[in-house]
Parts: C-alpha cells; sequence; structure tokens
C-alpha cells in the first residue's frame, strides 16, 4: 500500500460560480482551505462536479492553476483534462502539467462513442504526450462508453504513468475484475460514494468523492476507518451518510451538491446552463433534509 500513489479521499471539487456567472476565486480559495483542514488526501478541479463541460478553456486553465496555487503543495492536485478529442486533451493536460498539478484525470471521450481500440489509443496518446500520472475516469452513464477491463489492463502494463483508474461504471463485478488484474502500484479509485466501502472490501484505495465537497470530515472519516481495515466500523459511518450521498444525486450532479454548499454558505447558488437550479420543491426538501440530518452550521 506504501507505494501507491494515490489512496484515501480526493474531493471533486465543484467550481463555485458569482451571481453573475464569473469563477468566484475567493470562493474556491476558501473551499480548498476547507479541504484541506479537513484532512481530505488530494483535489481534483475541473472534473463533473466543476462543470468543466460549461468552462472556457481559459477558464479551465486558471480554475487549475489556482486550485494548485491554492493548495501551496499540501495535497496533491489531479486534475480533469479529459475531452471527446484527443488533441485537445493532450493540450489542456499538457497545461495542467506545466501548472504544477500532480496527476491527470482523463474522462472517456464522450459522445462520439469510440471503439475499445480508440479508447486506447486515445489515453495512450495522452499519457505519452506528458510525464506525470494520468488517472483513467471510467463513467458510462455519462459518457456512453465503458473502458473494458482488458483494455484498463493493456494500458497500465503499456504505459508507465498510467497509475490509477476512477472507477465509475456502477458495476461492482468489473471494479473487482480490475482489482485482481492490476499490478501492484495501480490504485483503483471509487467514483461513487455509495459504492467506495464495497470498493474498499474488495481491495480498492479510495474515492474521488462529490459528498466531501460539503462533509469532508465525514469522508476522511469513513475511508480511512476503511482503508485501516475497520469495515464494521466504517459502514456504521456509511449508513449515517447513505441519505446525503442519495439526495446528491436526486437530479444530475452537481446540482444538489452545489445547492447544499449554497445551503452552508460555501458558494452561490449560481449554475451554467445546462446545469441549472433544482427542478421542483420536492427535490429541494429532500436535500435540505438530508443536509439538516448532518447537523452542519452555516459559515
Amino acid at each position: 500500500m506504501a507505494d501507491k500513489i494515490f489512496q484515501g479521499v480526493f474531493t471533486a471539487l465543484i467550481t463555485p460560480f458569482t451571481k453573475e456567472g464569473t469563477v468566484d476565486e475567493e470562493a474556491l480559495k476558501r473551499l480548498i482551505n476547507h479541504q484541506i483542514d479537513a484532512g481530505v488526501d488530494g483535489l481534483v478541479p475541473c472534473g463533473t462536479t466543476g462543470e468543466s463541460p460549461t468552462l472556457s478553456h481559459e477558464e479551465h486553465d486558471r480554475v487549475i492553476k489556482l486550485t494548485v496555487e491554492y493548495a501551496a503543495g499540501r495535497v496533491p492536485v489531479i486534475a480533469g483534462t479529459g475531452s471527446n478529442a484527443t488533441s485537445e486533451a493532450i493540450r489542456l493536460s499538457q497545461h495542467a502539467e506545466a501548472s504544477g498539478v500532480d496527476a491527470l484525470l482523463l474522462v472517456n471521450p464522450y459522445y462520439n462513442k469510440p471503439t475499445q481500440k480508440g479508447l486506447y489509443l486515445h489515453f495512450k496518446a495522452i499519457a505519452d504526450a506528458v510525464n506525470i500520472p494520468c488517472v483513467l475516469y471510467n463513467i458510462l452513464g455519462r459518457t456512453g462508453v465503458n473502458i473494458e477491463t482488458d483494455v484498463v489492463v493493456r494500458l497500465m502494463t503499456e504505459c508507465d504513468n498510467i497509475l490509477a483508474v476512477k472507477e465509475a461504471s456502477g458495476n461492482l463485478d468489473q471494479m473487482k475484475s480490475v482489482i485482481e488484474q492490476r499490478h501492484d502500484k495501480f490504485v483503483v479509485l471509487s467514483g461513487d460514494d455509495n459504492m467506495t466501502i464495497d470498493l474498499i472490501e474488495a481491495g480498492g484505495d479510495g474515492v474521488i468523492s462529490v459528498s466531501s465537497n460539503l462533509i469532508p470530515e465525514l469522508m476522511v472519516e469513513m475511508v480511512h476507518t476503511a482503508l485501516d481495515g475497520d469495515i464494521e466500523g466504517a459502514r456504521r459511518l456509511e449508513k449515517r451518510l447513505t441519505p446525503f450521498f442519495k439526495a446528491c444525486f436526486v437530479e444530475t450532479n452537481p446540482i444538489p451538491i452545489k445547492t447544499a454548499m449554497a445551503h452552508i454558505g460555501w458558494c452561490e447558488e449560481s449554475f451554467r446552463l445546462p446545469m441549472c437550479t433544482l427542478s421542483n420543491d420536492e427535490n429541494r426538501q429532500l436535500l435540505m433534509n438530508a443536509v439538516n440530518a448532518l447537523g452542519l452550521e452555516r459559515i
């Protein structure tokens, strides 16, 4: 375990926006400092939760640069730099590397639905273009394609800097298959908060978390309890947090988590179309009930 580059809780950061719709850099700084003070193991800007598809290239580059600056070497930064165009992903990745990130998060190409051969060539081309670790991001529900286990194994074998996968396929059997076939230093992280303990029990290494935006201390406690071998203790914490995990997906991520963050005072309830505020009062009440049950104080 000590040889693995990433383990624990890595927060998939929201991107705070002002009421006017610009990136709220001060809110981002406050959030990053709070995350680090709470003990998270790393930060992941410009992923799904960070609304990366609606950021301009200039904003995307700046959010990553600011995250590195604000983190100031206290925890690793894994920057989301994936794209459905390989050339664009390479540009974003090289810029992130130059900005000082510790690793890259590379989502499946979306919309164009490449073959497994195309996925292999895509990820290999990006990995070959940089000199820092790469984390594959397998999320079928968002991208329309699944990275099959044999492709993950081929990439980890042939590319020395492909050292992890964020598994958000929802398929625990597939995750177990990757764990069984990986080499000793390859990291398997959950992309779903509610499957994290299942994954760790199967030999996984942690989570890239949505919920830890709001509850970093609780996520760190739950995940590290499991990593320390106390699965029963982790399950007790999981049971307490499950209603919030579910509420975070009552509508498309990151709408619920950002709404919850705004409720507590971390950011404005501001999105960029086509992301928008919650659809109805019923979903808002469900989310607020789950948040209030955690006993959090407004900042």
